[in-house]
């Protein structure tokens, strides 16, 4: 762990099951993670599904967070919640999924490696990103902090 305190930008959707209470599980899991708050949520929104088109629609949301962990241990942080709250990884990378957390934005800058890169690189093409995130951004706790300069 870095020690030092750190602020990301995650999205979350879930269209199997209780998408609410998979949602809300989600949010409270990751505020628990070492010395982390979850600071500002988006509102959910549903939006239909990108690809593989033949599931149900999703219910998506963003939130900012804080936490110890560098984004590599964040990932698999969010990995293991996804598969404590019931995701199975499938090759079909846009079937349905009781849990997606995806990392966005890192307050500490970029990342680029196999596992994980960061500013998340399809986060624009995405209205299911988009639309939640711009509701993020516009929140009062969010509107008057400077260093979300690097969106």
């Amino acid at each position: 762990m870095s020690g030092a305190r750190q602020r990301y930008l995650l999205g979350l959707g879930s269209n199997l099951g209780d998408r609410v209470g998979h949602l809300n599980e989600a949010i409270r899991l990751l505020g628990q993670l070492p010395r982390a708050e979850v600071t500002a949520i988006s509102p959910a929104f549903d939006s239909d599904p990108v690809g593989f088109t033949d599931q149900p629609s999703f219910l998506n949301l963003c939130l900012e967070m804080v936490c110890e962990l560098k984004p590599a241990e964040l990932l698999q942080q969010t990995l293991a919640i996804e598969a404590t709250l019931g995701r199975l990884r499938t090759n079909n990378r846009n079937g349905p999924r009781t849990l997606d957390i995806d990392l966005l934005f890192w307050e500490g800058g970029s990342v680029d490696t196999p596992e994980l890169t960061l500013p998340h690189p399809r986060w624009k093409e995405r209205g299911f990103v988009t639309v939640p995130l711009r509701h993020l951004l516009q929140a009062p706790a969010l509107a008057s902090a400077a260093p979300w300069d690097w969106l």
